[in-house]
């Protein structure tokens, strides 16, 4: 843009230029001028409109070389734009390919709104695994700019979801403009793999959450009911709205509250929590923890026994978080 921009100024300037020297070296009127010199720069060579003295000439040819070098400058900026902004577009193309590609067990962000951009921030933050697909310009060039994977197109599209590795997904969060786009793509991401986990927003209304649900999602959310339930909350027991920020957010404190998955080969299976070391080793509260078969065990007793598939919900510094979730293999 600055080089256009130089580029105008620059011909308002040899045009001007001329037409004040056909002027002073042959009398020429303001227009009789601006024509020589017009078509003496595009060497058009049409009749001339005054005859040319000496200097007139000598002044045309200088004329002439300055529009002919001008011409070729703004012909190389043109192709050089060209050609180098395709060719960076292509290759940029291929290199995110190739990398969508090789995303497997990802989660893919359908939407990057305001909520979409919380949401891409957080997973960012926690090291997850995500493909964001958008269709705007504006917002797929703050994408790129932040370094998220992602691919442009309409997220209802099955094309556009199996590029962005629908198949090999964890899980989808669709938080797109309107209702019927979260239906439409829920629909056709459950169509497109029958295992993966979608989340959906939606509006207030009862029918859209019941037809996101028979659509396919496992969980529809709307912000509108989460965020008055929450305002109402900093209202009636604000303690408690407190603590649960400490402990899910725990900026302040070094708090964190994180999922720990029990697999087959975990060192907890099959131990009681008062034998797991968890508490004195660690320093962590079990504060819930979810079996397999969809069973929740809130404020677990001691004596419960860890089994295989246990999701435990732990409470306690990140630090200490982060050395169970290494020695567990969920880093």
């Amino acid at each position: 843009m600055k080089k256009l921009i130089l580029s105008i100024i620059f011909s308002m300037v040899l045009l001007l230029f001329g037409a004040m020297g056909y002027m002073f070296l042959e009398g020429a009127s303001f227009d009789d001028g601006l024509y020589m010199t017009l078509i003496t720069v595009t060497t058009v060579g049409y009749d001339e409109a005054i005859p040319l003295s000496a200097g007139g000439r000598y002044f045309t040819m200088v004329l002439i070389l300055l529009g002919v070098g001008f011409v070729m400058f703004i012909f190389k900026e043109m192709t050089e734009a060209v050609v180098t902004g395709g060719l960076q577009k292509a290759l940029g193309k291929r290199k995110m390919s190739k990398k969508l590609e090789k995303v497997t067990g990802h989660y893919i962000v359908c939407g990057f709104g305001r909520i979409g951009q919380v949401i891409c921030q957080l997973l960012a933050k926690h090291n997850r695994k995500f493909v964001v697909v958008e269709r705007d310009d504006a917002a797929l060039e703050q994408i790129q700019k932040l370094g998220y994977l992602c691919v442009p197109g309409d997220a209802s599209e099955d094309d556009t979801l199996l590029e962005a590795g629908v198949e090999r997904a964890k899980g989808l969060i669709a938080v797109v403009s309107s209702d019927a786009d979260n239906l439409y793509l829920t629909l056709s991401a459950r169509s497109l793999n029958r295992n993966l986990y979608i989340i959906a927003r939606s509006s207030r209304e009862a029918r859209v959450k019941s037809k996101l649900k028979r659509a396919g999602a496992d969980k529809v959310i709307s912000p509108y009911d989460i965020g008055a339930t929450r305002m109402a909350n900093l209202i009636l027991k604000p303690a408690v709205v407190e603590f649960i920020d400490l402990a899910v957010a725990g900026n302040e404190l070094g708090l964190s509250m994180e999922e720990i998955r029990v697999t087959s080969s975990s060192a907890l299976l099959n131990k009681s929590l008062m034998d797991s070391g968890l508490r004195e080793t660690y320093n962590l509260i079990v504060v819930s923890i979810k079996r397999a078969d969809g069973q929740s065990i809130f404020n677990p007793l001691p004596n419960v026994v860890i089994m295989e598939g246990d999701v435990l919900i732990v409470l306690g510094e990140r630090d200490q978080v982060y050395a169970l979730e290494k020695t567990m293999g969920s880093a």
